[in-house]
């Protein structure tokens, strides 16, 4: 009898993001055999997560539109944070220095280089939408491997089935935030401007991901 696949509630993980390269397949077999690494980058991902939402808050004080979607979204993330830090410590494990994210960098430094741009502000909300799609698409990725039972993995996890459930629900966060950060820049700048820079930045970004190496991290 074969396993009945996934209850997920997407097609494609690529499905609602603005990303026009899905991640390479074999990233999701790197990321489980090194678990306790990724955990660690993804608790680290979170905490920079709710720091840049604080700092957009503290950069842009003339936009009163932004506070309390930044908070809330803070508030989310750090929850996260709290969340993947149990898992680290039920494993054993603790947290390490952050390393320096290079796809964050290039994306921040390709994307204001770029053509058309929307200013600081639209610029820097949607390259903060583009971090969290990516990472919905790998939560996206990790959940489906997970909670596949027919799947073999490159690794016994003996949690297999709960944390695939965890990252069905963080998959789902993350989708959400990006939205958050598109319709942000939406209400500040015409919507066929901001769908313009989202195209132009979605080639960035794709250019940016293929060159990344395979490693087990979130970005």
């Amino acid at each position: 009898m074969e396993s009945a696949a996934p209850d997920l509630p997407w097609t494609d993980p690529l499905d609602g993001l603005p990303l026009v390269r899905p991640t390479d397949p074999r990233w999701t077999a790197v990321a489980l055999t090194h678990l306790d690494e990724l955990l660690v980058d993804h608790a680290l991902c979170e905490q920079k997560a709710a720091s840049s939402a604080l700092a957009l808050i503290g950069r842009f004080p003339d936009r009163p539109e932004l506070v309390r979607p930044m908070m809330a979204l803070a508030h989310e993330e750090l929850h996260h944070f709290r969340q993947v830090l149990d898992l680290i410590e039920a494993r054993g494990g603790a947290l390490a220095r952050p390393r320096p994210d290079r796809y964050v960098h290039e994306l921040r430094q390709r994307g204001f280089r770029t053509a058309e741009g929307l200013g600081a502000y639209g610029d820097l909300l949607l390259i903060n939408a583009f971090v969290e799609a990516r990472s919905c698409e790998r939560f996206r990725l990790l959940a489906a491997a997970l909670l596949d039972a027919g799947r073999a993995l490159p690794a016994e996890i003996p949690d297999r089935e709960a944390l695939g459930r965890f990252y069905r629900v963080l998959a789902q966060s993350e989708g959400r935030h990006w939205e958050t950060f598109r319709d942000l820049a939406t209400m500040a700048l015409p919507a066929a401007k901001v769908e313009r820079r989202i195209a132009l930045l979605a080639e960035v970004e794709a250019e940016i991901v293929a060159e990344r190496p395979l490693v087990p991290a979130m970005h």
